[in-house]
């Protein structure tokens, strides 16, 4: 994947089948100037992952700017459910271009219908002044739950196991479950998400792969507080944002520190911090989506 107009073959990526597969769909065919097409992965899902539209949109973003931007912010709107059975049509708006700064927006539409707005903003890099916060003390991967397992247990994997096999996420917990009690944060959770093989050492494949992870478990945290299962609630994304803040590897453990500051109106907002490691804060996340009580 590359932010060039002039699009080059995709890098050789080692790994998993399933890993491939992800770089494969994340990648985009060129129609016109400013104009993409994504093709669909093999699922057995009703309407499409929200984390596949965003990545997508993204790339197709990086497609439109000079290779000496880099995005640090995505900010986007789910209008309308995707469907599988067709490809997805990315359309991009080159809204502002600046000596520092440049912004892109993208429009995905299928059925001749607008189901997706991203807007990103672009900056050429530069010296500033830094700090973060800490990161919080936690269990290290290996002894996290496989999130995968835990949702085919408790039957509520409805065909995302197979189509986030190029994930490997580790559950270490909620407020509910194995988290100790925080009164300031009521509904919290934190997971370990890696990409599942060896990625390129190409920045916006970590980008687009991450933004794809990024979308995994975050409005389950709005649950968290509460003695409820997902299965017993309508849930659907309304909205997702992303903050850049360093680079990193999508493909080496990054921690997903996830927590619920409000719920209300059959919606639940989720904030999350992503930290490396090594305790590097680099990225952080919102996301605003429909938690409706099923009533039958």
């Amino acid at each position: 994947m590359t932010s060039h107009d002039d699009h080059e073959a995709e890098p050789e990526v080692t790994g998993s089948d399933a890993t491939r597969r992800l770089v494969s769909l994340l990648d985009l065919e060129q129609l016109d100037t400013d104009l993409f097409r994504g093709k669909q992965p093999d699922t057995v899902r009703q309407r499409v992952y929200g984390g596949q539209v965003a990545a997508q949109a993204l790339i197709a973003a990086t497609r439109a700017v000079g290779p000496e931007f880099h995005v640090h912010s995505l900010h986007s709107y789910f209008l309308l459910p995707g469907d599988y059975n067709v490809p997805i049509i990315y359309d991009v708006e080159r809204i502002r271009d600046g000596k520092s700064f440049a912004t892109r927006r993208v429009l995905a539409r299928q059925h001749g219908r607008p189901i997706y707005y991203q807007s990103l903003n672009f900056q050429l890099s530069e010296d500033g002044l830094e700090h973060q916060d800490a990161m919080p003390e936690v269990k290290g991967p290996d002894e996290g739950l496989d999130l995968v397992e835990l949702m085919q247990e408790r039957g509520a994997d409805d065909g995302l196991g197979k189509e986030w096999a190029a994930l490997d996420v580790r559950w270490l917990g909620s407020s509910r479950y194995g988290l100790d009690p925080d009164p300031l944060h009521p509904s919290k959770a934190q997971v370990w998400i890696r990409i599942d093989g060896r990625l390129s050492d190409d920045p916006i494949e970590h980008l687009a792969a991450f933004t794809y992870a990024s979308d995994v478990s975050l409005l389950g945290a709005t649950l968290a507080a509460h003695d409820v299962d997902a299965q017993a609630v309508q849930m659907a994304s309304l909205d997702h944002t992303i903050w850049f803040h360093r680079p990193f590897r999508a493909d080496e453990w990054w921690l997903y520190d996830q927590w619920s500051p409000s719920a209300g109106g059959a919606r639940g907002l989720s904030l999350g911090r992503v930290f490396t490691q090594d305790g590097t804060l680099v990225a952080t996340t919102a996301q605003e989506g429909l938690i409706r009580p099923r009533t039958r």
